[in-house]
This record gives structure tokens, C-alpha cells and sequence, in this order.
């Protein structure tokens, strides 16, 4: 199950971690990281593979195309608590990046 930890994916599991149980769109977490798409969905893909992630698409309403959506899996969430202790005391991604000051 690893999963390289660069400073791109320790965004996306920051920002998994702030609302855990909530569904999140590829779109919002692009907002939310400030990650362009070409960087998001192969870590979005990664995490997905290595069962960290579980997925779904969302049946929009008629005309507008369907949207996939993305949350923790149980695994997935232990191993994003686990490694944020690791790497910093919250906003790891952010921190990782240098976004903000540790």
C-alpha cells in the first residue's frame, strides 16, 4: 500500500482529512489543493488503486454529465492520520509545499 508521499499527495490527503466522511468532487479538491487537473486525478487514480480511496459517480440531473466522487476507504484513513502525525502537526500538504510556515 505505499504510496508516494510528495508534497502533491500530502495536500490531497489533507484535504480528505478535513471533512473525513464526506464525499468530495475532483473539481472541489482541485479548488481546495490548488492542484491542476494533470496532478490531482493521478494521485486521485493512485490512491484509488491502492484501495485508499473508494469512488463513485454521481448521477447528475438530466443534461449535465455525471461527476465522480471520492472519500477514504477505513485503510485509507488510517494510513492519511498516520502518515499526517508523521509529517507535521496539520496542514501537511500545505506545510510540504511551503504554502505556510511549520
Amino acid at each position: 500500500m505505499k504510496l508516494r508521499l510528495s508534497p502533491q499527495t500530502l495536500l490531497v490527503l489533507d484535504a480528505f482529512l478535513e471533512q473525513v466522511e464526506d464525499w468530495k468532487y475532483g473539481y472541489d479538491l482541485s479548488r481546495i489543493t490548488g492542484l491542476k487537473s494533470g496532478t490531482l486525478y493521478p494521485i486521485l487514480m493512485r490512491m484509488a488503486e491502492r484501495k485508499l480511496l473508494e469512488t463513485q459517480w454521481e448521477q447528475g440531473e438530466p443534461g449535465k454529465p455525471p461527476r465522480h466522487m471520492y472519500r477514504f476507504t477505513p485503510d485509507g484513513l488510517r494510513y492519511a492520520r498516520a502518515n499526517a502525525r508523521a509529517n507535521s502537526s496539520g496542514g501537511l500538504g500545505q506545510v510540504a509545499l511551503g504554502l505556510v510556515e511549520a
